[in-house]
């Protein structure tokens, strides 16, 4: 069986691997000052992490529309794909998958939509599953998902709660600290539910217990670095935990400025990781 791979910009995953694996990405729209921007068109992320903090109004995100996800659903059934798979950003966070699920409509039995429960690598990791498994058909592409989701770690650790706390999606546990602005706040995204399992006064503080949590982790057969605009920071983390535990991480681990329509819900100097244990 022949498999096309759909996805959404908020997967996070660099260019050359969306080349590689021919993932057809739909891009979700970040609303800047009333002027609407594709993700990753008009401003770069390193750009739009200085800009954030001065923003004279505060900057909102949408989902595309049906007609984008069937129109890439469309393009691959055409190139010759059997079945597609179109894998989104937790439902439960956004309105992607909903929307994904509604054009699929247009192609009965053709199109299979995934909730990833995830967002930016923790989906990322679950595409390239798919990809890695494609030519052994849709079951074995399914299984892969449900196997790298098990394994799936995903941490950030957020430099203020005004920024999420803006953007009107904040879990009671995070709301309750809301008046507390100075602490920074982490978080753990699972099943796509975000949970509130440390609050922290200090970066250092917030490094530390990060780089606790990968201590934990044991053997990791995928592994991301993200942050919002704090390439320094993270760059530091990676290379504590390179220091530390060099034989149980990946050979190849990425580095992601975290797209824009993640971070503004999350503001910029945040720093995570999202990780695959090995099997």
């Amino acid at each position: 069986m022949n498999l096309g791979i759909v996805t959404d910009s908020t997967c996070d995953l660099p260019q050359a691997l969306v080349e590689q694996h021919e993932l057809e990405v739909v891009p979700a729209i970040l609303i800047i000052e009333g002027k609407e921007h594709a993700d990753g068109i008009g401003i770069s992320r390193k750009e739009f992490y200085q800009q954030l903090p001065d923003f004279k109004t505060h900057p909102t995100t949408a989902a595309p529309s049906i007609g984008e996800f069937a129109t890439r659903y469309q393009k691959l059934l055409e190139s010759g794909c059997d079945h597609v798979i179109s894998i989104h950003a937790a439902g439960t966070l956004t309105s992607m998958v909903n929307i994904a699920q509604q054009a699929a409509k247009e192609f009965p039995n053709r199109v299979t939509v995934i909730d990833s429960l995830s967002l930016s690598l923790g989906l990322g990791f679950q595409v390239l599953a798919v990809a890695g498994s494609a030519e052994d058909g849709l079951e074995a592409a399914l299984n892969a998902i449900e196997s790298t989701r098990k394994r799936l770690h995903l941490f950030a650790a957020l430099d203020t709660i005004e920024y999420v706390r803006r953007s009107g999606r904040v879990p009671n546990t995070i709301a309750l600290l809301g008046s507390l602005l100075s602490i920074k706040p982490i978080v753990e995204l699972a099943n796509g539910e975000v949970k509130a399992i440390r609050a922290v006064r200090t970066t250092k503080q917030a490094n530390a217990r990060m780089l606790s949590f990968m201590r934990t982790s044991g053997s990791l057969e995928r592994l991301a670095i993200l942050h919002t605009g704090a390439e320094a920071r993270a760059r530091e983390f990676l290379n504590q935990i390179m220091n530390e535990m060099s034989q149980s991480l990946p050979r190849d681990i990425l580095m992601v400025n975290v797209t824009t329509v993640i971070g503004t819900h999350v503001g910029p100097n945040g720093l995570g990781f999202a990780a695959v244990k090995s099997k």
